[in-house]
């Protein structure tokens, strides 16, 4: 995986250590953590966009 170009958001600070970070394979969509780089998610464009809208819409906002 040392092939991918990985991305983070133009909001993350250049020096933060704690961001997500995006890249794109072949098979797929992978996401990790900057401080954690050998643990990655592996996923698809519309599982993505499927997540990201829900978290938009706020429907994971749950209080206790």
């Amino acid at each position: 995986m040392s092939d991918l170009t990985w991305q983070k958001s133009s909001f993350s600070e250049a020096a933060a250590a704690n961001c997500v970070e995006l890249a794109a394979a072949p098979s797929g969509i992978r996401i990790r953590e900057s401080d954690e780089p050998d643990a990655v998610l592996h996923t698809n464009p519309a599982a993505l966009r499927s997540f990201i809208r829900t978290v938009k819409a706020g429907r994971l906002d749950h209080t206790c």
